[in-house]
């Protein structure tokens, strides 16, 4: 994988939830409840900051909580 570069942005489930992370900028990460809605806003993030939109795909646990 290529390292990320600045203002990159990846979408990514988090314990449920899906959540945008913008490499180098914190104050731009955002979560959401849904993929579509964390996928839809990461790319248009991308897209004004003219950087790459990368999506990880989860696992499907079935499980909406952390199994701690």
């Amino acid at each position: 994988m290529d390292a990320m570069s600045e203002n990159d942005v990846t979408t990514r489930s988090n314990r449920g939830q899906w959540e945008n992370a913008v490499e180098g900028r914190p104050e731009l990460s955002a979560s959401f409840s849904s993929k579509q809605e964390a996928v839809d806003q990461g790319r248009a993030t991308a897209d004004e900051l003219g950087s790459e939109h990368i999506v990880e795909d989860a696992e499907p646990t079935g499980a909406v909580t952390d199994e701690d």
